[in-house]
């Protein structure tokens, strides 16, 4: 993985500085709230309903054992022992005191990690995919042009102040594991017939208010072009985009305004100035970036191994494991392990920080000291040979990290949610957990197969409901808490779908907190009901329509109130 040199870390070092002594002046009196706001913004420190959070950066997912260990020891001594792991692959401390936040970013900076730019009207952390370097279907590795991209754009000072926040992804594989169409900027990194690295430029995806599926605007950039075809879209966006209404400031909107074939042509003339620039890049830095990303030492081992099939043909609950948490990995004998973070009764996300020690423990054991954020809210050790599954299980079972639940209808990802954030209409955690415990039976979920449900406390998307199979979305409804239900959302084809990007329709009126559990349970048994061999939840879904599922859940009564008001 990528380590600072010395550049790096003199920057960090200095950020720490500067942000202490703003605490300083601002615990003082000699900044005003209105100043200290956007100050405490670029370190990542917000303001929520009942306390600071801060949002830490984990660039592309990509984390070592040691900084986790470092994430433990904050999140025990400065937070309530525990961390949240978000969609973009960020961990979030949500108890922090002000005094001590320039601590913490201390203790961050010693471990190569820093909050710069996790929040602001700036170009954001950067994700990818969590299989990024070990996926048998991966076309390009990702990694070193996120790491570029993370270099170029941060305290880039064209970008520090754009009309709204603004989030890249980039995957190099066919599946689509990070929501590219979803992004501000989705980078898709693949090879033409020559062997050469292109990159398929899509703009204008974003959820929340105006969710909107984002569009191709140049399919085929050569790769040396990366900063400055990237440069000429946000000089655009910061040219164009509007500034007067915090609502209508994102990229969508702009590239929704002019339409895609004149914005792209707004981007090629920009383009035109920078083209071939001192920005192009070379293949000296490209090879520089990418040598940190090699692989480790594996060992030479047969492509089976006759423990692990022994154990589980042995063993129903470590075979069932297997089947949902263990993934393909390219070198023969090993694999990749998700740990779920969806244990029925948990807040999804959510770490303690003795659940941390012992994955930075696994991490070393198991994984050559390296461990992935998944856009699921899981963990992920990338690189476990086979023979040493069963030892690793047992020990995420102790510690309560081995549900067998990934991608099942239980590993429900969902924002904090009222619970913690200040712009939440309704709580999403306890939602989440009274859904996991209507549906907490192994065989269900298994014989359901493949669905996403995701939960979102307000119309920001932050769990990314609009693209959820099933998708919900807290909503008040005269101070109460309501919640309103969206079918057929999807993020792009996965394992074999050849999907494209859709957003969820809403279904009906909305729910109150207690009839949403049994509501979701009537959407999954419409399904089971209606499914042909092989079907998933999605493909039924398409295949239907949402007639049978509203009905399932509203009944005849809300068909004929529908139709009778047109």
């Amino acid at each position: 993985m990528y380590r600072y040199d010395h550049y790096d870390q003199k920057i960090v070092d200095e950020r720490v500085v500067q942000f202490r002594d703003q605490v300083r002046r601002f615990r003082n009196g000699e900044l005003s709230n209105e100043e200290f706001l956007p100050l405490r913004l670029q370190n990542g420190l917000y303001m929520q309903r009942h306390a600071h959070m801060l949002r830490v950066a984990i660039p592309y997912g990509l984390l070592s054992s040691r900084q986790l260990r470092a994430l433990a020891d904050i999140a025990t001594r400065y937070d309530r022992g525990y961390a949240h792991f978000t969609t973009r692959q960020n961990v979030q401390f949500n108890w922090p005191e002000l005094d001590d936040a320039p601590e913490i970013l201390a203790e961050l900076a010693k471990v190569q990690m820093h909050a710069i730019q996790t929040s602001g009207n700036c170009v954001r952390n950067v994700t990818s995919d969590q299989f990024a370097g070990v996926a048998p279907d991966e076309i390009v590795d990702p990694r070193p042009y996120c790491e570029l991209l993370r270099q170029w754009s941060t305290f880039h000072p064209e970008f520090a102040h754009l009309p709204r926040k603004f989030k890249i992804a980039v995957s190099g594989t066919e599946e689509n594991r990070v929501a590219l169409t979803v992004h501000d900027i989705g980078l898709q990194l693949y090879k033409d017939v020559n062997g050469e690295t292109l990159i398929r430029v899509i703009v204008g995806g974003g959820l929340g208010r105006t969710p909107i599926i984002g569009s191709v605007v140049r399919e085929d950039l050569p790769w040396p072009h990366l900063f400055t075809y990237v440069e000429a879209i946000l000089r655009v966006y910061n040219r164009f985009g509007r500034r007067d209404n915090k609502y209508k400031a994102r990229i969508k909107i702009l590239l929704k305004a002019l339409g895609v074939e004149a914005f792209a042509a707004e981007v090629e003339k920009e383009w035109a100035h920078l083209k071939d620039g001192p920005a192009t890049l070379t293949g000296e830095e490209l090879a520089r970036v990418a040598g940190h990303f090699t692989d480790p030492l594996y060992e030479t081992l047969p492509a089976t191994d006759a423990g692990f099939e022994q154990h589980k043909a042995d063993n129903v609950a470590f075979a069932r494991w297997v089947s949902r948490s263990v993934r393909a990995h390219k070198q023969p004998g090993y694999a990749s392990v998700t740990l779920s973070l969806k244990p029925t009764g948990t807040a999804p996300g959510d770490l303690t920080a003795e659940q941390m020690q012992q994955v930075a423990d696994w991490a070393d054991q198991f994984s050559f000291g390296e461990l992935r954020v998944t856009h699921e809210q899981n963990l992920a050790l990338a690189d476990v040979r086979l023979s040493d599954l069963f030892s690793l299980w047992k020990k995420a079972k102790a510690a309560g990290l081995a549900t067998p639940n990934i991608g099942l209808a239980t590993d429900i990802i969902a924002c904090p949610g009222g619970d913690f954030c200040s712009l939440a209409n309704a709580r999403s955690i306890p939602l989440a957990q009274a859904i996991q415990e209507q549906i907490d039976d192994f065989d269900y979920l298994f014989d359901i197969g493949d669905i996403s449900i995701n939960i979102s406390g307000c119309m920001n998307s932050c769990s990314h409901h609009h693209v959820g199979h099933i998708g919900i979305l807290g909503v008040d409804k005269n101070g109460e808490e309501f919640y309103q239900l969206t079918l057929g959302g999807h993020a792009g084809h996965h394992a074999g779908q050849r999907r494209e990007a859709a957003l969820g329709k809403v279904i009906g009126p909305s729910l109150s907190a207690q009839e949403v559990p049994p509501a979701v349970d009537k959407l999954l048994r419409a399904y089971l009901l209606h499914r042909i061999d092989g079907e998933r939840f999605i493909d039924t879904v398409d295949r239907l329509g949402a007639d049978p599922f509203k009905f399932a859940v509203y009944g005849a009564d809300a068909h004929r109130k529908e139709a009778a008001h047109g």
